[in-house]
């Protein structure tokens, strides 16, 4: 299955985002992509306050602009998040869609944990003051080179939390983890590949994550860096600085090969840890 990430420096421009969108995914489509996915925030990458009048139900414009490049080029797409509209009048969701290569929407997943945080050079985010997370995780299936691998869905500060990804992998058994992202430069240059490389290491599964690059607006840059991770913690692919895609073909099988020669999962299922003594 050839996966396709696309990598962008999404502006508050929607339109010129999703023009943008569309330009990666024809490129993507041409090297044969089976599956093409784009960065958290891809339609739009404003502040979090930013957000509010630009939001959309799943049935709005944003979405249907994905729905249509799927359609057109006859592929998977994961549209990484757009701010979809929420029950709370001053937040949004963080919403990532699973869209099948006929336009259907197959699964829709709702940011769990937010960014609230303070980085180096002292810039401040409170993405939980404008965003309402979402409580549950999501999975999906897709037939792809005779089987039906299962695909866990996550957005970039998820990535931190690595019980997330256990439930995916033992629970769920997913066999591949979606991280949409916009992970900020000053975080990314340290902790995007080892926090990537060790989930797919923890989880023995393929790990894929388009990021956002460059600078969008005011102190606000993106690392870039768009990954694939496979199950024994290999990068075997990553995008330069810029944007762009870049494409792997991945082996749903190696999966299977990785926790049957070391069955990690199946001691975690069975784990009965020992009290503390302290």
């Amino acid at each position: 299955m050839i996966v396709s990430l696309c990598q962008l420096c999404s502006t508050r421009d929607v339109d010129d985002n999703l023009d943008t969108c569309r330009r990666l995914a024809e490129r993507s489509h041409e090297r044969g992509a089976d599956w093409i996915l784009f960065p958290e925030n891809a339609p739009f990458l404003g502040s979090d306050a930013d957000k509010l009048p630009v939001a959309e139900p799943l049935d709005g414009s944003i979405v249907d602009a994905y729905r249509s490049m799927a359609r057109d080029f006859d592929a998977r797409v994961t549209l990484g998040s757009f701010p979809e509209t929420s029950p709370d009048d001053d937040r949004t969701f963080n919403t990532q869609v699973q869209i099948a290569a006929d336009g259907s929407i197959e699964a829709v997943y709702r940011k769990i944990f937010l960014f609230d945080v303070s980085v180096e050079g002292g810039r401040e985010y409170r993405e939980s003051a404008h965003v309402r997370p979402g409580d549950e995780i999501v999975t999906t299936s897709f037939e792809a080179d005779g089987s039906s691998p299962t695909i866990g869905l996550t957005i970039c500060y998820d990535l931190r939390f690595p019980s997330l990804y256990r439930r995916y992998a033992v629970d769920h058994g997913a066999e591949i983890v979606t991280v949409p992202s916009a992970f900020t430069l000053q975080t990314g240059r340290d902790h995007w590949h080892p926090l990537l490389r060790a989930r797919a290491i923890e989880n023995q599964c393929w790990m894929l994550a388009p990021n956002q690059w460059g600078h969008h607006h005011g102190d606000r840059w993106s690392y870039g860096h768009s990954s694939i991770y496979d199950p024994w913690g290999q990068r075997v692919a990553c995008a330069s600085d810029g944007p762009g895609i870049v494409t792997a073909d991945i082996d749903i099988g190696a999966v299977e090969r990785v926790r049957r020669d070391m069955p990690c999962l199946e001691h975690a299922r069975r784990a009965d840890l020992p009290e503390g003594s302290g």
